[in-house]
């Protein structure tokens, strides 16, 4: 069995290709939030994301196993079945809830709960993988959720309208996804990222697909319109597909918490461009708020960063 070497915290293209990855993930919730605003169904949308991903997941397989790569070798019925079990958790599931959560806030308060998933990396690593808890980082922690509860609570006075299930859903996107990164990192010093991504990522797509024919029925995508297609095809491309590898290409050079400590390049973009582009508010509250959470994060990788040097 052939297997990658350990990840590194002192590298600077895993650091550079998880931050990409991070930015373009960071512009999902506008264009989900652009395509609700014409009507269409979460099922719809998200069948429609991975409609337009899968293929290039599909031919980037092909091509791996026909080029003979050395991680084929290491393929087996369990390794196969458990990376398309935990493609499903972190690439369906958790898109999921996301993309419900979405229905019921805004874009930029969606990206910032998202943004707490680093902590839930953590807790999930010292609870059921065996990490040393970092005491450290507790401060952090706390000073971001902090700021989330400043916004929080501005929503709850001005527009209570969905605020509580609405955060609920990101806040279980963020949870599944921190789980799947644990996992992720597991399977790819196996298979190596590439190859994780497309077995995982493929599956995800495959019932993301199926369960909207089930709902809407084929003839649902004949009813879209070109602008929704366009959504679409920036979702699955710009949203999906050179996110994914570039994130997974950074955690298994630096590993999963150091990965989710780079993600505080994500809200700060969607906030740009959602008061740009989609018109959301920002007031005195968002920004307090949102300068607590990356101060947090800020924290947090420092905490990290001292504890990984200490040991």
């Amino acid at each position: 069995m052939t297997v990658t070497a350990p990840a590194s915290i002192n590298d600077p293209v895993g650091y550079g290709l998880a931050v990409a990855g991070a930015i373009l993930f960071s512009t999902k919730g506008i264009f989900i939030k652009l395509a609700y605003g014409l009507g269409v169904s979460t099922e719809m949308l998200l069948s429609l994301r991975m409609l337009v991903a899968l293929p290039v997941y599909l031919v980037i397989l092909l091509t791996i196993i026909r080029r003979g790569d050395k991680f084929v070798g290491a393929l087996t019925p369990r390794l196969v079945l458990s990376s398309m079990a935990i493609g499903i958790l972190g690439y369906y599931l958790s898109s999921y809830l996301d993309f419900l959560g979405l229905n019921h806030v805004t874009a930029q308060y969606e990206r910032l709960v998202l943004f707490t998933y680093p902590f839930f990396v953590v807790l999930f690593g010292v609870w059921f993988f065996g990490d040393r808890m970092v005491w450290g980082v507790v401060p952090s922690m706390l000073v971001s959720y902090g700021g989330l509860l400043v916004i929080f609570g501005w929503n709850l006075a001005v527009d209570p309208d969905g605020i509580v299930i609405g955060t609920l859903l990101v806040l279980g996107s963020a949870i599944t996804f921190a789980i799947y990164q644990h996992l992720a990192k597991r399977q790819m010093l196996v298979l190596g990222s590439a190859l994780f991504t497309c077995i995982g990522m493929s599956t995800a797509a495959v019932c993301a697909i199926a369960q909207n024919l089930i709902i809407a029925g084929p003839q649902s995508y004949l009813a879209l319109s070109p602008q929704l297609w366009a959504y679409g095809l920036a979702l699955g491309v710009l949203g999906t597909v050179l996110p994914s590898f570039l994130m997974n290409a950074g955690m298994a050079r630096i590993g999963a918490r150091a990965t989710s400590s780079t993600a505080a390049f994500g809200p700060v973009v969607t906030i740009v461009i959602a008061v740009i582009v989609l018109s959301e508010p920002f007031t005195l509250f968002h920004g307090v708020g949102t300068a607590l959470v990356l101060l947090g994060s800020v924290l947090f990788a420092r905490a990290e960063r001292r504890a990984r040097q200490a040991s």
